[in-house]
């Protein structure tokens, strides 16, 4: 079982580089060998899980290099599950970008970009999850960062490129700092194996080892969008296309709660920064829920809320209990599958409608049903309504922090109680505008990219009811030139339907745009794989209720094996 270990890493590099050779060429081959990858590694994740739960963690040394000098990958419980939620999440966001079509579609990549890109993307979280390792650990997040960079900027837009060079600065300022914190570990343990620091740290004066923790802290939290260092994340997320957005929102900064989780239980038991993290993660609830109440675009309300129910699992790392960490664990796993969710349905409110502003939206409720159920499950989930799985969550962790007593643990209840009544209200406003109330008087549709105009469809047919980028919008500046002679026009009113025009533009329909060269389109009716695909992620959700009780026992267990810290260790030395 052992020998399984590194294939959630090694599988989706492999099929990338087979991607590449392929090129554009041979669509039906590429969306097949997508899926089959993301499915292998999802049953390869769940084995893996199910093996470190009977069997205590798994291990593997690359090259049979024992540490500090070899490549060590591990997979214990937390390991495990973690690599089935994002295996799960990742294999429904790529079936809905195949729905959405924008794989392969921009017409200035001419290269099959997204797809290798995302399963690079897959690979570099898996490497995060299974490291065994500082290093490689680093390795991990810098595959993240290299995908990441080219899936926010698909399409090449003047507010893709902003926000990903936001992103990307950000990302190597925290690189540059876990870089040093590497060195200065190595400096002073001569390892950076985790098995070996989680004995030699020990030895290490106080001081050091403190500043070694807040450094790492300080990384980690970058990655995670913990307050106050979350600035970068509303501007950056909601840029970029649906499913980039999705998952990017509900898995890559959990990576970075992941690592805190990892970092402060194996290497930093005990930790003398635990108040300070108690403060942070109370922030990052109270500022982040905030900040959504204040905001009118679904997006950018989801970003805000995301920032705070980061402090949710932050404030589990800081108590440091068996019950805390396990609560954390739970929402970490429930979190990645809601809000991922709830980017999805906001990526079909804007296909249908053209835009995810609220005070443009209404009457989705009557108009879309399904779409509406789909928003209102997760909404409610991500709410903490009983007894859905962020019920079970918040729970957990409100408890472990009435049996902390402390009077920052009493802080942080009161915090938490606060954010999720706040979390409510914020999608209730969410509900009753855009889904509710009656469409507001005069509310535009604008298009969304679907093709450029200068492309011609391509031979294959079956291939071109896919390509829609379906997220770029048009800038309320653009001008949309005409379709044709006057009696041409949509509607016959004699002036061209599109932003700044005051009409609408009818569903399904394609006019010339100023806009880089591409053509708008509204669809009111979504590809039936973009529904499946959410409708999915809500169940995924849902089920995480019903097993709420093994769900629970599982993560008590990983709570325990993190705290007692000595299965890894034996796993990795062999002692």
């Amino acid at each position: 079982m052992n020998a399984l270990v590194p294939l959630p890493v090694l599988l989706p590099l492999c099929v990338t580089g087979l991607k590449l050779a392929i090129g554009p060429r041979l669509q039906r081959f590429q969306r097949f060998i997508s899926l089959a990858v993301l499915g292998a590694v999802l049953v390869l994740s769940v084995l893996l899980m199910v093996a470190a739960d009977r069997h205590g963690p798994l291990s593997v040394h690359l090259g049979d290099f024992a540490p500090p000098i070899g490549i060590t990958l591990v997979a214990d419980r937390l390991a495990g599950l973690m690599l089935t939620v994002s295996s799960a999440v990742t294999l429904l966001v790529n079936v809905y970008s195949l729905g959405q079509g924008m794989a392969d579609r921009d017409d200035r990549t001419p290269v099959g970009v997204f797809h290798p890109a995302y399963l690079i993307l897959v690979a570099g979280v898996s490497c995060t999850f299974l490291a065994g390792d500082l290093v490689n650990l680093y390795v991990g997040f810098e595959i993240m960062l290299v995908a990441s960079f080219v899936l926010l900027t698909i399409g090449g837009t003047a507010t893709r490129i902003r926000a990903g060079s936001t992103y990307v600065i950000i990302s190597l300022f925290s690189s540059v700092l876990f870089l040093v914190a590497i060195a200065m570990t190595y400096a002073v343990a001569g390892t950076v194996n985790f098995a070996q620091l989680a004995v030699r740290l020990q030895e290490v004066p106080v001081g050091v080892r403190t500043l070694l923790e807040a450094m790492l802290l300080t990384v980690f939290a970058i990655k995670a969008a913990v307050f106050p260092l979350a600035a970068w994340l509303p501007d950056s997320y909601p840029t970029a296309p649906a499913p980039v957005t999705a998952v990017f929102a509900g898995l890559l900064t959990k990576v970075g709660v992941y690592s805190m989780l990892r970092t402060q239980t194996l290497l930093f038991p005990g930790h003398r920064l635990g108040d300070l993290l108690m403060l942070a993660a109370l922030a990052s609830m109270v500022i982040g829920i905030l900040g959504a109440v204040a905001q009118t675009d679904l997006k950018r309300v989801l970003s805000f809320t995301l920032i705070s129910h980061i402090g949710y699992m932050v404030f589990g790392i800081a108590l440091a209990g068996r019950g805390s960490i396990s609560g954390a664990i739970v929402y970490v796993a429930h979190h990645i599958t809601v809000q991922t969710t709830l980017f999805l349905v906001a990526g079909l409110i804007e296909r249908r409608d053209g835009t995810t502003e609220l005070t443009r939206l209404g009457g989705l409720a009557r108009a879309a049903p399904l779409l509406a159920v789909l928003f209102f499950v997760p909404a409610m989930n991500l709410a903490g309504i009983p007894p859905l799985s962020g019920f079970i969550g918040k729970l957990g962790l409100m408890r472990a922090g009435v049996d902390n007593g402390g009077g920052w643990a009493w802080a942080l209840v009161a915090g938490s109680a606060a954010t999720s009544l706040l979390t409510l209200y914020v999608m209730a406003k969410v509900w009753n505008l855009a889904f509710w109330r009656d469409a507001p008087p005069g509310a535009e549709h604008e298009g969304v990219v679907l093709e450029s105009a200068e492309d011609e469809p391509d031979d294959d047919s079956d291939d071109s009811d896919d390509r829609d980028d379906g997220d770029d919008r048009v800038d309320g500046d653009d001008r949309v030139d005409s379709a044709g002679d006057d009696g041409d026009r949509i509607g016959g009113h004699g002036a061209t339907p599109g932003p700044g025009t005051g009409l609408p533009v009818p569903a399904g329909a394609v006019v010339p745009a100023g806009f880089l060269g591409q053509s708008i389109t509204t669809t009111k009716r979504l590809p039936w794989p973009m529904l499946a695909a959410t409708g999915a992620a809500v169940s995924l959700g849902l089920l995480y209720t019903v097993l709420g009780g093994p769900l629970t026992t599982f993560t008590e267990a990983a709570a325990a094996e993190l705290l007692a810290r000595t299965p890894y260790i034996e796993a990795v030395l062999g002692r």
